[in-house]
């Protein structure tokens, strides 16, 4: 069974901010995106996106309650879709994920499995770029992530 790849309007406009969309197609082929999604980030996006509906939208419209529209159709679809891998950065959209039992990563995941699979050198150069960007990262988290990915003394 195929893997679907589901990420949400953060992930794109922070992999778009630091220019690094060819990570996520590197590691996925492809990303599956809402029209919320699509709508909320307001750009063309690269061809090897697929949009994707959600088929229960009362369900979406229930979790709108808790995250926001992009999030919640993220969510739904994920929950819609067996096999499925979350992209999240929002701590309440990652919470209400787990409390799904749906399966997450966020973008320092995706960057610490990027570099596992030798697709980029290193994830201090790429933290570099997110902190350049609005991207709310912790100092603890940034240590923790370059310890995990072998880049501390």
């Amino acid at each position: 069974m195929r893997r679907i790849v589901i990420a949400d309007t953060s992930t794109l406009i922070i992999f778009q901010k630091i220019d690094e969309f060819d990570i996520l197609k590197k590691m996925y082929d492809e990303v599956a995106v809402t029209k919320e999604i699509v709508d909320e980030f307001g750009e063309a996006l690269p061809e090897w996106f697929l949009i994707e509906e959600v088929s229960n939208k009362t369900y979406q419209t229930l979790l709108e309650t808790q995250v926001d529209l992009g999030e919640a159709s993220a969510i739904a679809l994920a929950i819609e879709k067996k096999n499925s891998l979350l992209i999240l950065d929002d701590l309440k959209a990652r919470k209400l994920a787990q409390k799904l039992n749906l399966e997450i990563t966020g973008t320092l995941g995706i960057l610490l499995k990027a570099k596992h699979l030798n697709i980029i050198s290193n994830v201090k150069s790429m933290i570099d770029k997110l902190i350049e960007t609005d991207f709310r990262i912790s100092d603890n988290i940034i240590q923790e992530v370059l310890k995990i990915s072998g880049e501390t003394e």
